[in-house]
């Protein structure tokens, strides 16, 4: 286990814990969420170090690096997901105004999915993926090289105009190295495009501590606009927009219900979705996960 002292954005060291976090992906140990006195930043305090942190992914049920469709929940999630993704096409087309098609990577590719929505639309595409396996299937899926983390040091100075992290910064161990070299990389005018779980959603306080989208000891960070604008201004980048992902608010509702309840509920899990969503709507910038358009300074 790696004992986070100082807040991992202002390197505060006076912390007070929120709750504790049951990992009921895997192994069903307990984990400890502490709050940052000086910046309210929340964090996963005692999680496994980047050696270790591999077995705490090694479940069936942790389909962020699978293609299964087995079983309703995983098909569900299959459709949905491929609706996305020519949305987060859409995404970037819509801000990156002057180029239709350009030099991407996506860090966290997983299986290579939205690499390959990006290259079917003409995009020249690289990935950083951690796990040798999505990594092999993505580089089968694109017939490109997919790299480890360690390799984006590689990359020389402005080699991409979007990089994007979805629903990956949370789990980054070298957050700022990874930040730092994310800007070196970055073309200027260019985008970074990030996805993250927000801790100030309606659902995350409705499930409190059996709220899913805490996913310990994988998530090592747990992100709301202020302190994610926080982290990335120490990196000489600015939050431009805000984006809700809507259908994330019943996705983690589902799996919310079955760590509290023991059971997916579907109908519970629906209801609190929407009541979700409807608060966001209400309340910009409160949506269970969030798209942060992201520029240089």
């Amino acid at each position: 286990m790696v004992n986070i002292i100082n807040c991992p954005i202002c390197k505060g060291t006076e912390t007070e814990l929120k709750f504790q976090v049951i990992d009921h992906s895997v192994t069903g140990e307990l984990f400890t969420l502490s709050v940052c006195k000086s910046c309210n930043f929340l964090f996963t305090t005692q999680p496994p170090s980047k050696e270790n942190i591999g077995n705490y992914y090694k479940s069936e049920d942790y389909i962020s690096h699978t293609d299964s469709s087995k079983g309703l929940f995983n098909s569900v999630y299959q459709i949905i997901r491929k609706y996305t993704l020519s949305s987060k096409r859409n995404i970037i087309t819509r801000f990156l105004k002057e180029r239709q098609s350009s030099k991407l990577l996506d860090y966290g590719c997983g299986t290579g999915a939205f690499l390959k929505e990006m290259q079917s639309n003409g995009w020249h595409v690289s990935g950083i993926e951690p796990d040798d396996q999505a990594r092999q299937k993505a580089s089968s899926l694109t017939k490109e090289d997919i790299s480890d983390p360690d390799k984006i040091y590689d990359f020389e100075k402005n080699s991409f105009e979007v990089i994007t992290l979805w629903h990956v910064l949370e789990h980054v161990h070298d957050l700022h190295e990874t930040l730092a070299q994310l800007h070196n990389i970055l073309t200027e005018g260019g985008l970074i495009v990030i996805a993250v779980p927000n801790h100030l959603s309606r659902d995350a306080d409705h499930y409190n501590a059996s709220w899913a989208a805490y996913d310990v000891p994988r998530h090592l960070y747990h992100f709301n606009p202020t302190s994610l604008q926080k982290l990335l201004g120490l990196h000489g980048l600015k939050i431009v927009k805000v984006l809700p992902m809507w259908f994330d608010s019943f996705y983690v509702s589902l799996l919310s219900e079955k760590y509290m309840k023991g059971k997916m509920r579907i109908l519970p899990a629906l209801v609190q979705g929407f009541c979700s969503n409807l608060n966001a709507i209400l309340r910009p910038g409160t949506c269970s996960s969030q798209i942060y358009i992201v520029n240089k300074i």
